[in-house]
């Protein structure tokens, strides 16, 4: 048993921010036995069993304000807690990793009471409140922005970037694009993140025809929540809900539209993508303004309020981008010097160093 592989339990569960980075580490660790964390009817129910094995506990967030519905929540994180465990005690696992959400908590509790390592990934600019509470306990917290460690002053915190998968860091990718685009017209990709972001297509789709008359190419990814998408219909007009090969369509992209969920703006940096930064106004304590200020303030884009963004606003500032391609490709420059492309490899570092200490 000397030679056994190292047992690491990655509780990552809901969105694509929280599953991504986690499976680019689980693929750079692939030398180690890895099971995963997760919750019934999520995102990670169709990523994960493929490739790791699946372990799935209810769990929910806590409520704003205190009241019945927070002493369930705190009623269903004890019996999480106690599941968790289980499992870590069944498995003999070695270490444990997690990208934040809700499964954060029962996993980082169940570890800590066992004595177990628990390494944190904080991919946005600010922190969430998992992680700036939990943060402490944590033997690291690995942050995707230099920025977010000022919140988390009573951690050990270290700047590893955001793990993107592999087709992102092979620009050679781009050649597998299999969508009708023209070689030597200008390409414009609007995307809301793996949930998609209805207010965004709207916009988008008032502004279309100015674009169009641009010579623009339009490729909408509208996501799956969209009555209206396809409502548009034009010869440069590409409308999908997802589309899987992401790397090569923002590596061909001159430019982006989208929201500034910290995984999307890592993509955008890595692939050097300028991009138009729309952020989604009702997440948790504003974090995505917080993200595109990073985009920004190493002008590599712009950001404005979706409650003072109208389609002329949008129409005016794409169209004068498209007017000065030189313009795009100073900013696509200085988007590659906001993630670093090596992000797998030092966050597995990272976690090599807590775990075999």
């Amino acid at each position: 048993m000397a030679n056994a592989p190292i047992k690491l339990l990655i509780a990552a569960s809901g969105t694509g921010g929280h599953l991504f980075p986690a499976i680019a580490l689980a693929q750079e660790l692939s030398d180690y036995d890895i099971e995963w964390l997760g919750v019934p009817n999520r995102l990670e129910t169709q990523l994960v069993p493929q490739q790791y094995k699946l372990n799935t506990i209810p769990v929910a967030g806590f409520q704003e304000k205190f009241g019945l519905g927070t002493l369930r929540v705190l009623g269903g994180l004890i019996g999480s807690v106690l599941q968790v465990r289980q499992i870590l005690q069944r498995g003999k696992f070695q270490g444990v990793f997690t990208t934040g959400g809700y499964i954060a908590a029962p996993a980082l509790i169940a570890a800590k009471t066992l004595g177990i390592p628990v390494i944190f990934h904080e991919s946005n600019a600010l922190p969430g409140k998992v992680t700036r509470f939990f943060g402490p306990w944590c033997d690291a917290v690995a942050v995707g922005f230099d920025v977010a460690a000022q919140h988390l002053r009573r951690s050990r915190t270290i700047y590893t970037s955001t793990p993107v998968r592999s087709q992102f860091l092979d620009e050679s990718n781009v050649t597998s694009l299999d969508l009708p685009i023209p070689e030597n017209v200008p390409l414009i990709l609007v995307f809301g993140g793996s949930q998609g972001a209805v207010a965004v297509n709207q916009l988008v789709r008032q502004c279309a025809p100015a674009l169009f008359k641009a010579g623009a190419y339009v490729v909408h990814l509208t996501g799956n929540n969209d009555p209206e998408a396809q409502s548009l219909q034009h010869p440069q007009y590409i409308c999908l809900p997802f589309y899987d090969k992401m790397a090569p369509l923002l590596q061909r992209a001159n430019l982006a539209i989208s929201r500034a969920g910290a995984g999307s703006i890592t993509e955008l940096a890595v692939c050097g993508t300028p991009a138009i930064l729309i952020p989604y106004p009702f997440a948790a304590e504003d974090h995505q303004a917080y993200n595109a200020r990073v985009f920004t303030e190493a002008g590599a884009g712009f950001s404005y309020n979706q409650s003072e963004l109208t389609p002329k606003i949008l129409q005016t500032q794409v169209l004068s981008l498209l007017d000065a391609p030189e313009d795009l490709q100073k900013m696509g420059e200085k988007a590659k010097g906001i993630a670093l492309t090596n992000s797998a490899h030092k966050l597995a570092q990272l976690v090599r160093d807590v775990v075999e200490r």
